[in-house]
């Protein structure tokens, strides 16, 4: 079987699972919203005061960018997954309702109202009887937009740890698995029109009276939520039970995350604990979700727990940085630190080698000279962060442009010129395969970034669970974690396969230098690495 059939069937054996939690989670969001919109429509078409504030709330709720109102919920909910994506989008749903409801209603012809005002109905009755009928099509039109709408935006809700077909897209761009992309893009607008059409029957139904096509669609609905709602409420009934509860390990957004996580997973698995992996979420709501336990444990950084999570601005030596971290991150959230994997991943500026050849670059004080006449591109996330505000200021970076990019992208950038330079991370693969020079910060700007393993106060109380990760502590070197990044982002190996092999080649490492797990700097070349023949299993 080809590379690329094997990396399909990957991908569709997850279809199922994000497929359902997809559907559920915007057929949720529509009933809801429908339930609110609609008596609130009505409402506002019997009150103009009342129809300029609703309308006028929604629509300032619907300026917010999606992604932003996302992440927004995190915080004002104290959660992440469900509740948050799930009050997002019935947000979102509420405005193409409520318009299309206020003007269905005042757009009903004056001649039927007197009608059956003549006959003696109520207002109720003629409401009901009268009104709502002859603004049933116009009505689900605005649930037609409302639902093409949801299923878009509901696959942004993965950064928010709600698993969606997003999954697919998250995670396809931050590994350039095309196929990934393709299916979940592919599955998610399969789904919109799908929906789109069962909500067209129930149109046609109204507009011709025909109550079997109402019904044919309300089965439609009907099945689709069932059938999602089934997998959900098994895995729920499953998990959450006593000691087989399953344990969740977290990511964020970039490859080496994906290949941590499944590392973390693997090694949980291997010790008899259920596990599943709940990746792509952002930074600060990876940390927030674990202090809730929301996940049960992940990889961060400590440069970026130092700085973002306790707000440091001094950087004391690295093993006093560390031991401080485990103690503030313990007493003031209850976090556990397990150790230290063995490697740093730290921000990096880096060039392409042609430039930095010509213009005689080597470290970031050598940049600084020429900086005026360049642009820098990097994640976003990188130029909100306070050691982008140190490294600016401490060097005098004054560029002629900052480019926000997505990580995938901005190797891309540099290659074709768009930017000069780069704040790549030091252990990406793409650094030697995209011909990179990594300039030496000279006068370290940049706190520690060493890879450590967190646990949630919940899993923290679990013995199996401390006791099997901290065999990972001291085995992942710099080299062997850079082969795994490249093997993702490169040489498009799965995160799962490319994790078996960095665990094989940590194992290598222990073994050769003859270190016990506890020492983080383990270093192969300080022993002559791995056997060449044991090297070539691991790649």
């Amino acid at each position: 079987m080809t590379a690329e059939m094997t990396n399909l069937t990957e991908q569709l054996n997850l279809l199922p699972g994000f497929l359902s939690q997809h559907v559920l989670l915007s057929v949720s969001a529509l009933a809801i919203g429908l339930c609110i919109s609609l008596p609130l429509g009505v409402l506002a078409s019997r009150w103009r005061r009342l129809e300029g504030v609703v309308l006028g709330v929604a629509g300032v709720i619907q300026t917010v960018p999606s992604l932003a109102l996302l992440a927004l919920m995190v915080p004002m909910m104290g959660m992440i997954g469900w509740w948050p994506a799930l009050t997002a989008l019935v947000l979102y749903s509420m405005l193409p309702v409520l318009r299309s409801t206020v003007l269905g209603l005042q757009g009903v012809d004056r001649a039927a109202l007197d009608a059956a005002t003549g006959l003696g109905m109520t207002p109720w009755q003629r409401l009901i009887r009268v009104e709502l009928p002859l603004a049933g099509p116009s009505i689900i039109g605005g649930i037609r937009t409302a639902t093409v709408w949801v299923v878009g935006i509901a696959t942004l809700a993965t950064p928010v740890g709600q698993t969606t077909l997003g999954n697919f897209i998250f995670a396809g761009l931050q590994t350039q698995n095309r196929t990934a992309v393709i299916v979940g893009c592919i599955a998610a607008a399969a789904l919109a029109l799908l929906l789109d059409g069962t909500i067209r029957l129930a149109e046609i139904s109204v507009r011709q009276r025909n109550g079997k096509l109402a019904v044919v669609s309300l089965a439609i609905l009907g099945a689709l939520t069932m059938g999602s709602a089934v997998p959900m409420l098994r895995d729920s009934w499953t998990g959450e039970m006593g000691s087989n509860r399953q344990l969740i390990v977290g990511a964020k957004t970039f490859s080496e995350q994906y290949v941590l996580a499944e590392l973390l997973a693997q090694r949980l698995e291997d010790a008899g604990l259920k596990v599943t992996t709940r990746t792509g979420l952002g930074s600060q709501v990876a940390f927030d979700a674990l202090k809730s336990d929301a996940i049960d444990c992940y990889v961060d950084y400590s440069g970026t727990l130092w700085t973002n999570v306790l707000k440091q601005t001094s950087f004391p030596p690295r093993d006093t940085l560390n031991h401080e971290l485990a103690v503030e991150l313990e007493s003031r959230f209850g976090v556990k630190v397990v150790g230290v994997l063995g490697f740093e991943n730290t921000y990096a500026l880096a060039v392409p080698k042609r430039l930095a050849d010509r213009l005689g670059l080597r470290t970031v004080s050598d940049l600084a000279a020429i900086a005026g006449d360049l642009a820098i591109g990097g994640d976003v996330e990188f130029f909100a962060r306070p050691e982008w505000t140190r490294a600016r200021d401490l060097y005098k970076l004054n560029f002629r442009n900052i480019v926000g990019l997505d990580s995938t992208l901005m190797y891309a950038a540099a290659d074709e010129g768009k930017v000069d330079v780069i704040a790549a991370f030091s252990t990406d693969g793409r650094i030697a395969s995209r011909d990179l020079v990594v300039l030496d910060d000279d006068r370290r700007a940049f706190p520690p970034y060493e890879a450590t393993i967190l646990v949630s106060p919940r899993a923290a109380k679990d013995p199996r669970v401390m006791e099997c990760l901290a065999q990972l502590v001291g085995t992942i070197d710099t080299r062997s974690i850079r082969l795994a990044n490249e093997n993702v982002d490169v040489k498009k190996i799965a995160p799962r396969v490319a994790a078996d092999r960095l665990w094989l080649s940590g194992r290598l490492t222990v073994s050769s230098v003859g270190t016990s797990i506890g020492e983080p700097n383990a270093d192969p070349s300080a022993a002559g690495g791995p056997p060449e023949a044991d090297l070539k299993a691991v790649r």
